[in-house]
């Protein structure tokens, strides 16, 4: 058992133990940090060991929360009541200032438990109103904080373990005030040469408090210096507290270097080691000789028992009844100030703060001095030493001076506080007992009265002791142990004080295994325990000052009467330095404007982004632009690029823009830089033309104004390019024989008067109002009021007339089209030029109210253009060429004679070569109804919309199906596998008159009309209120989104709880961290948000694994989750973490403000690895917590980061520049990294972003191997061509294995553009095709390009095509079409590219009796012009060859054109009806499908749906194209399953 011993010790104190015999280290050397003096309790006296109480703690609740008021007096009221006194009192024992301080340095070695605990709990002191200090304004609110003490996590559990709090120095007398509490601390206070302490420049003194050093650097209350330098390292924390403690440190420093140098010169082969152990050895023994036998005789008029040797059993540990006794006891005798002497005993005037001389240094204004002006050097340190041993104390009774009660250093934002106040309350933290209690628990009899606190107290003075019974009302037992013990004392400590700290010191002695008189531990010799016994502090002080022993008294600790150098009289407060009085500090103080600036910067990443992404924009259309530019050429005359050059001024509220003038034949042309002509102003007589010309401001405008039309104002820079316009004016106007006048007005009235294009806009706006409200009888009120602010307005308004131009822009068309020139000059019955507003009435009102009859006879009126009364074949070409010309000429020449040839045919007119206005108007009787509807569509005069239901009273499948040929009929008739009853065609009587309001509206020449209804095995229908429609349209929206709705739920509900179970942790079970407690608002927002963020932004990867998508979509997990809302889902995730990062933000907005004013003290708790409290108080500034931690220079690049992302990523920058988009998307991998630093770092909490991501990282980690895999194998393009309207066709090999849907879309990079940029396009092939295929429009640079590479090589050579790059197939909401019985297929411009295939598929699959569900498809083309994807006509018509079993019903829309009842299209309908009729085939695109002109009303369509397919529950509707065609389709969804039949799923997508 011995030996396992001996090991065990040798293992723990190897580092101290000698290693052989010749080792002059022959004793076990004392660790620094206390540990292991006990060997059976280790931890006894070690630093961070409890305080054990002599008497039970005294808690509110009994484990740790204390007395207060009103239980307690305020603690500041019992200081002023106690306390209070004057200053000046001698010491009743002489006592000096040096012995005083001594206790103090003593205090220091062996306890420490003013730093503050974590988490910060506060006790704090309020101060009565009208405090003379602290509130001389009568506020009412200040209020004192006090910062609860470091305490054992493990105690204040319960009332059988209350909170204790925890000693921050080593326990024993073993110099931890010279040497520190830690190996660590020594080792930064050793200079490791000759045994020594560290020094300074000067040997006198020691090094600076620099960092590792962590001494103790509160700010100076005086002068508000902060920071270490100035500062010495010293053992003790706060040995720099005051002038007088450090000159105790610096003595003590001193003396260690001397007996290192006496050690050094008597055993010269020692190392630095061996000298500094026994220099600290015997340091310690002189030191432990001096407290326990020299000084504290002193201060308890009482000598302690003789020393029986080492009591193992005996616990040393510190008492908290110790500490407050102590510290209570010392601040009595605290004098106002110190005096300074020389050997010679002159004593000195030292220079104060304020660089004043006085003949003391002033005790409330040295609080934490740096480098002193009196304390510069060793002379003046020893001065200060002297003078002290010279100076009496303070009386040992119950009052303190002002410089300890009221100016004491103070914590957090003030600069001073009530000492008294303060260790009262440290007192009520330490839970000690009542003054009662302890007397008991000491053994001193018990007390019952007032007055036998102190008799001779009351008996001299009555009034604090009344005054503090009145305070405790009466009631003795709860007066705490310090006032208690402070009455009680007079010229020594009161018997309570003396009997506790007696007790403390002698179980400090006999409990310490290392104490120099036990023989034992093998420290000294009996020889030198005596030479130890006989060393006093006046010693010390001689040896180290090179003083003259006679210089100072025998016993430093008195000052008796004979002592040498006596002072000059006993200090009191008059004629010293007056205090620095309190300062509340602002911490934030100078930070606001930066702070603003910061966030302002922060918020405007997302504007600097902004910015970014639209030069991207605008460079990317730029090139695009040049790109497209290749192919286009701009034929321009040379005439016109020689105009002159000019500004034109559009308005005060428009830029004016450069202009090239340009005079030729009969008109005036201006036109931009790129020479596209703007305006063509024509000359034509009798005009009266008239030139205004500027004559200030250097003569440089000119005014062209010409009746009819808005004026032109032109800017030049000089006067000589304006005179040279003029002269060219004058002559163009004289030789078109017109009259003109000139004059000059300043420059300001020239503009002043001018007609822009604005007010020419609101003129004519007016006109067409009034134009409408005549024909169509709309109320005055209706169509807006006249201008009658002047009658000249109304008269221009009335007497307005149109130029041709206005006319054209007026029905949207150009001034040259044939269509202009014919209804022009037709309306223009003046021949003037120019239509007034009676002649477009006239026409107007043909085309709104007339009969068929007379809408033929203009038509052929329009159109007779020999004016013989006949139209002929070549004039019948013409009228339709005219209309062709309005859809980019959609049909050749070839088509539109076999159009006239088959229309001259149909009615018999074969032999004729002209026709009569009978023969014309008979051509067109079938289509009396369209003539009957038709009107003139005026630019931005809504038709009305009881004629557009009309012409929509039509159903909008098939015609083929209602008025079948026999053909058709029989083919049907196979396909049919249900014998329904057949559609039935039901038209309304020819006698039914029309509704009112078309009576009312149109006259009643609108007699009748023959709507079409389609039903089959019609059910009754009820009417159901409109809240049963909400309910219903509800219903099946839940129907139809259910999954989405599920899935959504469970992922919001996930992140919800995530956020919530934050919030709840820092509300409610945070407070041990006491975070809440600084930033309650800011740090539950964070730190939700952040769980919530770092969730989703880690499963926002899986909607980007398209392949385990693609893979899991074919499983049963899609009956659940709808993977085809993947990217929609990858979109609403990443809107609500950008709003959540929003929040996050904001909340460490809050929180970075809150870091900013909160103390040291604070912030060491809630982040204990980024800050250590060394008592400076004042917090990093906002921009150290922005921009020099690791989590905030993170999240501010994130924030930069997400604002590109976001920005670059929204649809309209998307479409502008997919590079751009790209490009910046590819920064999520930085994204990720920073996230993980950012939350790495841990300041809050252990980091939590692992646990969301690891999984979902490592799933799309596979997902980009698996695209890897494959991405970079090279695919050979087998044919390219060029098709119109910009889309380039590619085929090229299937890849082995490659199993695809119709409906799939791949994802391709061309080797000649760069390997990394990827584009998704949907196939357009088939899957039992045995190639590729993808048809690619040119809209945007990359496509562009792609179309460039791909164009026939203009030489003999056949290069190879450059090979494709293929990631793919992925799945979509399109595959789902074969699932339905009845499909519908909306593609809109190239958005028909997945319907391409899904058609293909469908027709083969039925061709070689495949089983499919699907058994009939509509598919809807909207398409700008039928000439705009030519290449899907082909595959339509290859799927009507095929189509044995009649699946597919195409229709197309057209859209340029206007709708069947606008006059402009009336005739291309009648020959697009006719030609269907006689070949069974479209005029426009060669198909039997149906063409029709306008939008789809997707409404109707549907409702006819449910019609023709009453047994179909389920209808599936699949659109593809722009996000306005997609809404429209699902609104028309959604007002549909508001009805309780069929019900339509809508699944769609944009591009």
């Amino acid at each position: 058992m011995d030996f396992c011993l001996v090991l065990a010790w040798t293992l723990l104190l190897g580092p101290w133990t000698p290693m052989g015999a010749q080792s002059p280290i022959s004793w076990e050397v004392q660790r620094f940090d206390g540990w292991y003096n006990n060997l059976m309790e280790h931890r006894w006296g070690s630093k961070g060991s409890r305080l054990k109480r002599l008497v039970p703690a005294s808690y509110a609740d009994g484990v740790y929360q204390p007395l207060g008021e009103p239980h307690l007096p305020n603690p500041r009221d019992l200081s002023n009541t106690i306390t209070r006194g004057p200053a000046g009192l001698a010491s009743l024992q002489n006592r000096t200032v040096l012995g005083l301080f001594f206790g103090y340095h003593v205090l220091s070695d062996v306890v420490s438990v003013e730093t503050p605990g974590c988490p910060a709990e506060f006790l704090n002191i309020r101060i009565p109103p009208g405090d003379p200090v602290f509130d001389p304004d009568h506020r009412g609110d200040v209020v004192l904080p006090y910062q609860r003490s470091r305490w054992d996590p493990e105690t204040g559990r319960s009332p059988s373990n209350p909170r204790d709090l925890t000693n921050g120095v080593t326990g024993w007398l073993d110099g931890s005030a010279i040497y520190g509490s830690s190996h660590s601390w020594s080792d930064a206070l050793r200079s490791f040469s000759g045994g020594q302490l560290a020094s300074g420049p000067d040997p006198a003194f020691p090094r600076s408090a620099q960092n590792p050093l962590l001494m103790w650097t509160p700010p100076d209350p005086a002068t508000g210096r902060r920071g270490a330098q100035g500062l010495f390292a010293f053992g003790a924390e706060r040995g720099n507290q005051e002038p007088f403690l450090q000159a105790l440190g610096l003595l003590w420093f001193r003396y260690h270097n001397l007996w290192a140098q006496r050690l050094a010169l008597e055993h010269p082969s020692w190392g630095d080691e061996e000298l500094f152990q026994n220099a600290r050895k015997r340091v310690i023994a002189t030191y432990q000789n001096i407290a326990l036998y020299e000084w504290l005789p002193s201060f308890l008029q009482k000598t302690p028992p003789p020393y029986a040797g080492y009591r193992p059993f005996l616990d040393p540990s510190v008492s908290p009844e110790f500490v407050a006794a102590s510290e209570q006891f010392f601040s009595t005798m605290v004098p106002p100030g110190v005096y300074m002497r020389n050997a010679s005993c002159h004593f000195q005037g030292p220079v104060n703060q304020n660089a004043g001389v006085s003949g003391v240094l002033r005790v409330c204004n040295s609080y934490w001095s740096r480098k002193h002006p009196s304390l510069r050097s060793a002379e003046e340190v020893d001065a200060l030493l002297l003078g002290m041993a010279s100076q009496i104390a303070e009386r040992e009774d119950h009052m303190v001076v002002e410089d300890v009660r009221d100016f004491w250093p103070g914590p957090l934002k003030f600069s001073r506080t009530d000492y008294l106040a303060s260790c009262l309350q440290r007192g009520r933290d330490l839970g000690l007992p009542s003054y009662t209690k302890a007397r008991a628990a000491v053994g001193l009899p018990p007390l019952t009265h007032w007055p036998d606190i102190n008799p001779a107290l009351f008996g001299s003075n009555d009034t604090v002791l009344k005054a503090t019974a009145t305070l405790y009302n009466q009631d003795l037992s709860r007066l705490e142990l310090l006032p208690g013990g402070l009455l009680e004392s007079h010229g020594a400590p009161g018997p309570l004080f003396s009997a506790i700290v007696l007790d403390q010191f002698v179980r400090l002695r006999d409990g310490d295994r290392y104490w120099f008189e036990d023989t034992r531990n093998g420290l000294f010799s009996e020889a030198e325990i005596a030479e130890i016994r006989n060393t006093s502090l006046r010693d010390v002080l001689v040896a180290t000052m090179r003083t003259e022993p006679g210089a100072l008294q025998s016993n430093v600790f008195f000052w008796l009467a004979g002592d040498p150098c006596p002072q000059p009289r006993q200090l009191s407060t008059e004629g010293l330095p007056a205090c620095a009085p309190v300062v509340v500090r602002d911490y934030f103080e100078g930070s606001g404007f930066g702070f603003a600036v910061t966030i302002g910067t922060l918020c405007c990443f997302p504007l600097v982004s902004l910015l970014s992404a639209w030069i991207v924009a605008r460079l990317r259309m730029r090139n695009f632009k040049r790109l497209q530019g290749h192919d286009c050429q701009i034929i321009t005359s040379e005439k016109l690029v020689e105009g002159v050059e000019a500004v034109e001024w559009q308005g005060h509220k428009k830029p004016c823009r450069p202009v090239l003038v340009h005079l030729q034949p009969g008109q005036v042309r201006v036109v931009d830089g790129s020479l596209t002509v703007l305006r063509t102003v024509q000359l034509r007589p009798p005009q009266q033309v008239n030139l205004i010309l500027s004559s200030n401001r250097g003569r440089r405008a000119l005014l062209l104004k010409i009746p009819k039309e808005y004026d032109l104002v032109l800017l030049f820079n000089l006067e000589e390019e304006r005179q040279a316009l003029v002269d060219s004016l004058r002559g163009a106007l004289k030789e078109n024989g017109l009259n003109f006048q000139e004059w000059e007005l300043r420059e300001q009235e020239l503009l002043r008067v001018a007609v822009t294009r604005e007010q020419r806009s609101h003129l004519l706006e007016t006109f067409f109002r009034h134009l409408f409200s005549q024909v169509l009888d709309i109320n005055q009120a209706d169509a807006g009021t006249l201008p009658l602010d002047s009658s000249q307005k109304v008269r221009e308004a009335l007497t307005c007339e149109l130029s041709r131009a206005e006319f054209a822009e007026s029905l949207g068309l150009k001034p040259q089209d044939m269509f202009v020139e014919s209804m022009f000059s037709l309306a223009d019955k003046d021949g003037n030029g120019y239509l007034s507003f009676r002649e477009f009435l006239d026409i107007l009102v043909v085309f709104m109210k007339g009969s068929p009859e007379e809408k033929s006879r203009l038509m052929f009126r329009m159109y007779d253009f020999d004016g013989n009364g006949l139209i002929s074949k070549d004039e019948f070409i013409r009228m339709l060429r005219s209309f062709i010309e309005i859809s980019n000429n959609c049909l050749s020449k070839a088509q539109l004679a076999e159009v006239v040839d088959s229309m001259f045919r149909e009615s018999g007119f074969q032999d004729k070569e002209e026709l009569t206005w009978e023969d014309f108007h008979f051509m067109l009787r079938d289509h009396d109804s369209e003539l009957r509807f038709t009107q003139l569509c005026v630019k931005g005069v809504e038709v009305p919309e009881v004629i557009k239901d009309l012409c929509r009273r039509a159903s909008y499948i098939s015609q083929e199906k209602i008025c079948p040929s026999p053909r058709v009929v029989t083919r049907c008739a196979r396909s049919s596998a249900d014998p329904e009853p057949t559609l039935t065609r039901l038209q309304c009587p020819s006698d039914t008159d029309p509704p009112q309001e078309i009576r009312r509206r149109f006259g009643k020449k609108v007699t009748s009309f023959q709507p079409l209804l389609f039903t089959e095995a019609h059910r009754e229908k009820f009417q159901r209120s409109r809240r049963h429609q909400t309910v219903q349209q509800f219903k099946r929206f839940i129907e139809n989104y259910r999954r989405h709705i599920g899935c959504v739920a469970v992922f919001y509900a996930i992140a919800g709880g995530l956020f919530l179970e934050r919030a709840y942790y820092y509300s409610f079970a945070a407070h041990h961290v006491g975070i809440t407690d600084t930033t309650r608002v800011g740090i539950i927002l964070s730190r939700g948000t952040a769980a919530s963020i770092s969730f989703m932004f880690s499963y926002i990867l899986l909607t980007m694994c398209r392949n385990l998508i693609t893979f899991l979509r074919e499983t049963f997990l899609n009956r659940y989750v709808p993977f085809d809302a993947a990217v929609d889902f990858h979109r609403w995730i990443a809107s609500t973490a950008l709003l959540l990062t929003v929040l996050h933000s904001a909340g460490h907005v809050v929180n970075v403000y809150l870091f900013s004013i909160s103390p040291l003290s604070v912030l060491s708790c809630l982040f204990p690895h980024l800050f250590h409290n060394d008592g400076s108080e004042f917090p990093q500034k906002y921009y150290w917590w922005f921009f020099q931690t690791v989590p905030g220079l993170t999240g501010v690049i994130l924030l930069l980061v997400l604002a590109i992302m976001y920005v670059f990523a929204s649809r309209h920058f998307r479409r502008r520049s997919f590079r751009g988009f790209w490009l910046t998307h590819h920064l999520y991998i930085l994204l990720y990294i920073l996230l993980i630093i950012h939350g790495s770092f841990a300041l809050i909490q252990l980091p939590r972003f692992h646990l969301f991501f690891l999984v979902p990282a490592l799933i799309y980690g596979g997902d980009k191997l698996v695209s890897l895999s494959r991405k970079k194998v090279e695919i050979g393009v087998v044919k390219a061509e060029l098709l119109p309207s910009g889309v380039t066709h590619l085929e090229f090999q299937r890849p082995q294995g490659f199993e695809y849907k119709s409906g799939q879309w791949v994802r391709i990079a061309c080797l000649a553009l760069g390997t990394t940029e990827y584009h998704p396009f949907t196939l357009t092939s088939a899957p039992h095709e045995e190639t590729l295929s993808l048809h690619i429009r040119a809209a945007g640079p990359w496509t562009t390009r792609l179309r460039e590479i791909y164009s026939p090589p203009t030489g003999d050579g056949c290069a190879p095509y450059p090979k494709l790059y293929l990631d793919g197939p992925f799945g979509e909401g399109h595959q789902e079409w074969h699932k339905f019985e009845v499909s519908v297929l909306v593609g809109g411009g190239i958005g028909v590219t997945p319907f391409a295939s899904i058609l293909k598929d469908l027709v083969f699959k039925s061709s070689v009796s495949c089983q499919v569900f699907c058994k009939k498809i509509y598919f809807i083309w909207v398409t700008r012009t039928q000439r705009q994807f030519e290449w899907l006509a082909d595959i339509i018509r290859e799927v009507e060859e095929n189509d044995r079993r009649d699946l597919v019903s195409v229709h197309i829309y057209i859209t340029q054109l206007a709708e069947k009842f606008d006059l402009r299209t009336t005739m291309l309908y009648i020959c697009e009806r006719h030609f269907q009729k006689v070949l069974n085939r479209s005029l426009f695109t060669g198909l039997r499908s149906i063409t029709h002109f306008g939008r789809p009303p997707f409404e109707p369509f549907f409702n006819s749906l449910q019609e023709v397919h009453p047994q179909v529950r389920k209808i599936g509707v699949f659109s593809c194209g722009p996000p306005g065609m997609t809404k429209n389709v699902e609104k028309a969804c959604q007002l549909i399953n508001r009805q309780d039949r069929t019900h339509f799923y809508h699944h769609y997508e944009n591009f």
